[in-house]
């Protein structure tokens, strides 16, 4: 393979298994620049956590984007903090927690911490066992057999309302206009558009109208505790302050499961073994859980832009570098992971992936995404006696086809269909039946 020849960034080809390419890519140097996009391409473990816990020297103001559409202006000088913030406002995305540098990033992050305390995750959690098998009935009960838009989106649409405390009466017609936004012409590497049909523009306005009603009438629910957070400093956020925090738990809280469910159940589906275990011993869900994100991190990477020169891994790098920080590559480091491309779901250190990134930047939405997937998993394994993969649609074992979203920053199935044997049914039904 000549990696060269590769843009990561717009290849098809690489869609589908990036892997090939992250492990070329390492095994000259764990970072490498790719010629392409002159993006500085972090592959290996030790490197990207440096990185990640560096915020004087790396900013995360190009997070979601990296290299697209590009800094809006030509990047001179050995120390760019006063050009970041003179130009932040015309990144994608400025507004979002990812994009954020400290010291704003501490105080809204501290604001994501008051607004969504230990005990509403709790209470959240508590309620996810019921909205589960909502989801599931309805998902056993249609001709849906896409595990994916029949199961896992449904689901974590309803477990993030639930946790943000969408009012019963309005749920469907929040639902509804998530649902019905204008879809991604799925242009690879055209970020601009891709963010433009997002549903940003829908939660904010609406979760700032949720923040508006409850100030001025208080209800002791979960609303009001967001309406009533406040900064570090005791002063009060202005609502769409608390509207861009709430959209990107959000976001984040749902992407990340979905990819998550659907990869577990692709590895469940294709492993009568592995999922023999779990039916036996459900206390192997955490780790199984832990080891499929690094394995199949739904999240391939983040990008951050160096401030200042400086040097990682004994590379050079001027201030103005566009970095990427590949998780799905750091996660495979034999340096770090034995025996790294191999499932093993009593992995001792699967826990120390970077699929949720790592330092102030860590997934907000990780602690959620655990908590549906094991859920999930334990109420399939609870009502189902096989789980299997469709080879009508996705071909025989060995040989099997799946599509993946055309993205560089995500990575996830566009549709998983499986078919079941329920546990109070004779064999051989299936969800396409």
């Amino acid at each position: 393979m000549d990696i060269d020849d590769i843009n990561f960034f717009q290849d098809q080809a690489t869609i589908a298994d990036p892997h090939p390419y992250f492990e070329e890519l390492r095994a000259q140097c764990p970072i490498r620049r790719e010629n392409h996009h002159q993006v500085m391409m972090v592959t290996g473990y030790d490197e990207a956590i440096e990185i990640y816990n560096d915020t004087q020297k790396f900013s995360s103001c190009i997070a979601v984007t990296g290299p697209f559409p590009g800094f809006p202006v030509p990047i001179t000088g050995d120390n760019i903090s006063d050009l970041i913030v003179e130009h932040r406002d015309k990144l994608p995305m400025s507004d979002q927690l990812p994009t954020l540098d400290p010291p704003t990033h501490t105080d809204h992050r501290a604001l994501l911490m008051r607004m969504i305390t230990p005990k509403r995750l709790k209470e959240n959690e508590d309620s996810m066992w019921r909205l589960c098998d909502v989801a599931l009935d309805r998902f056993f009960a249609s001709d849906n057999a896409d595990f994916i838009s029949g199961f896992a989106s449904p689901f974590t649409l309803l477990a993030i309302t639930d946790l943000l405390g969408v009012p019963q009466d309005d749920l469907d017609d929040f639902i509804h206009g998530l649902q019905h936004r204008p879809p991604s012409d799925g242009a690879i590497g055209n970020a601009d558009k891709e963010m433009s049909h997002s549903p940003l523009e829908f939660l904010y306005e609406r979760l700032c109208r949720y923040v508006e009603m409850r100030r001025a009438k208080p209800a002791g629910d979960v609303l009001t505790g967001m309406a009533q957070a406040t900064f570090p400093d005791g002063s009060t956020p202005e609502p769409i302050d608390v509207a861009r925090v709430a959209a990107n738990v959000f976001a984040a809280g749902q992407e990340t499961t979905v990819r998550l469910l659907a990869a577990s159940l692709r590895l469940l589906g294709d492993n009568p073994e592995l999922q023999a275990q779990l039916r036996a011993d459900r206390s192997l869900i955490g780790n199984f859980i832990e080891e499929t994100l690094r394995l199949e991190s739904p999240i391939t990477g983040d990008f951050r832009l160096s401030v200042v020169p400086t040097t990682v891994g004994g590379i050079d790098m001027p201030a103005g570098t566009t970095v990427m920080l590949i998780n799905g590559s750091a996660n495979r480091d034999p340096r770090h992971f034995s025996d790294p491309l191999t499932f093993d779901a009593s992995r001792a250190n699967a826990r120390q992936h970077l699929s949720f990134g790592r330092g102030v930047h860590t997934c907000p939405g990780a602690p959620l995404a655990r908590a549906e997937t094991r859920i999930a998993l334990e109420r399939l394994l609870d009502r189902t006696t096989d789980i299997r993969i469709s080879e009508a649609k996705h071909g025989a074992p060995g040989a099997r086809k799946f599509r993946y979203a055309p993205s560089f920053i995500l990575r996830g199935l566009t549709t998983l269909h499986l078919e079941f044997t329920m546990a109070d049914q004779a064999p051989s039904p299936s969800a396409e039946a």
